[in-house]
C-alpha cells in the first residue's frame, strides 16, 4: 500500500467558456473528502456514466474539477469505523462515488464505510472490476427476471445494446445459467464476438421496431433485457410471450416510453425496473456473492480490456462515439 500522501487521478475540470478538459494529475489525500474509509484503488472499469461526468454532464456530477469512477476495487488503508481492516480487500459501486465524491478513477478515494463490501475470495480484484457496475447491472436484470419466474426452458432471451458492457455481460450470464440468448446490436460487425459471448442469434437492433405503431407484434422472445429504452423497450415489450418479462436498466436511445396497455392486459407481460446504484448493501452483498459462484464466468479475461489510467480519456470518449465494445478495465497502479 502506498506511503506517499501523493497519487495520480483523472480530473475533469470545467473551463472559463464552460467546456470541460480531462487529464490525468496529481492530488494529495488531504483533498479527499473527511470519509470513514481509505482505500488505494488497485483496478477500476469505465461505464456510460463515468463518460457523462467526464464530459461534464451536470445531471451526473454538479462540481468540478472532479475524478469519475463508479467502480472501484482495492485494498483498505484505514477504517475509522472499524468495519474492515487494513490490507483487506474490498469493492465499492453506486451510491455517491464518482458522481460528487471523488471516485475510482483515482488511486484513493475516501469513503463512508457502509458503501464497500469485502471482495469474494473467489474473485480477484481485477476480476470483480471486469464485472463492475456494468456486470452486476446485468445479473441484477437476470435475478429480477428469476424471481418473477424466468427459467432457459421459456424461450429465448433479448439483449439489446449487446456490444456495451451490460450488454455484452447479460449475453455472456445468460448462456451461463443455460437460457438461449437473441442479442440485438447496431454494430453488425460484432456478430461473431456476440456468438463467442454465447448469443445464439445476432440481429441487428432496428429488427425490434418492425412491429411499427402496432399494440403487439408477433409473440418472439420469452424475457428481454434491455438497455436502450425509447422506442426499442416498447417495442420489445409488444413482442413478449404471454407472461414474459423485460427488465430495464439503461436509456442510451431515449428514456422516453410511449406504448399502450394492451401487452400488459393481453398478455400478461411485466416491465422491470432495475437500479445498481441505490440497492441495500445487502442485497450488493448477495449478488457479489451470486456473481461469484453460480454466475461466475470461465476465462473472465475474455469479457474485458485492461486499460491503463493514462488511457482512460481516450476511451472515455468512445462511449460518445458507438465504439465501445464489451468492458474496459483500469489497472489504477499502471498509470
Amino acid at each position: 500500500m502506498s506511503k506517499t500522501t501523493l497519487f495520480n487521478a483523472l480530473v475533469v475540470k470545467e473551463t472559463a467558456d464552460n467546456t470541460f478538459t480531462k487529464s490525468i494529475c496529481q492530488r494529495d489525500i488531504s483533498e479527499l473528502p473527511d470519509n470513514e474509509l481509505l482505500i488505494e484503488v488497485h483496478y477500476s472499469s469505465l461505464n456510460y456514466k463515468d463518460a457523462m461526468s467526464a464530459s461534464g454532464n451536470k445531471r451526473v456530477s454538479q462540481h468540478f474539477p472532479h475524478t469519475p469512477g463508479i467502480d472501484a476495487a482495492g485494498i483498505v488503508v484505514s477504517d475509522k469505523s472499524a468495519t474492515f481492516t487494513p490490507g483487506q480487500q474490498v469493492l465499492v459501486f453506486g451510491y455517491d462515488l464518482g458522481m460528487n465524491t471523488a471516485g475510482g478513477l483515482g488511486q484513493m478515494i475516501s469513503i463512508p464505510a457502509n458503501w464497500a463490501v469485502p471482495c469474494p475470495a473467489t474473485l480477484t480484484l481485477k476480476e470483480a472490476m471486469t464485472y463492475g457496475t456494468g456486470g452486476l447491472t446485468a445479473a441484477l436484470c437476470i435475478q429480477k427476471l428469476e424471481k418473477l419466474g424466468a427459467k432457459p426452458s421459456d424461450g429465448p432471451v433479448a439483449v439489446t445494446g449487446a456490444t456495451g458492457g451490460v450488454g455484452s455481460m447479460s449475453v455472456a450470464l445468460l448462456k451461463q445459467l443455460g437460457y438461449d440468448v437473441v442479442a440485438f446490436s447496431g454494430k453488425p460487425e460484432q456478430s461473431e464476438y456476440l456468438k463467442t459471448l454465447g448469443a445464439s442469434e445476432v440481429l441487428h437492433r432496428d429488427v425490434i421496431n418492425d412491429v411499427n405503431a402496432n399494440p403487439v407484434g408477433k409473440t418472439l422472445w420469452a424475457h428481454g433485457i434491455d438497455t436502450l429504452g425509447g422506442e426499442y423497450l416498447a417495442n420489445l415489450l409488444k413482442q413478449l410471450k404471454p407472461g414474459g418479462a423485460v427488465a430495464s436498466c439503461g436509456l442510451a436511445s431515449s428514456p422516453e416510453l410511449s406504448l399502450t396497455v394492451i401487452p400488459f392486459i393481453t398478455r400478461g407481460v411485466s416491465l422491470l425496473g432495475v437500479d445498481s446504484v441505490y440497492i441495500p448493501l445487502t442485497d450488493k452483498q448477495h449478488i457479489w456473492d451470486r456473481v461469484a459462484t453460480d454466475m461466475k464466468l470461465p476465462q473472465l479475461d475474455n469479457y474485458c480490456e485492461e486499460i491503463t489510467l493514462g488511457q482512460t480519456p481516450e476511451y472515455l470518449d468512445r462511449f460518445f462515439q458507438s465504439q465501445v465494445v464489451g468492458r474496459y478495465v483500469v489497472n489504477m497502479r499502471d498509470a
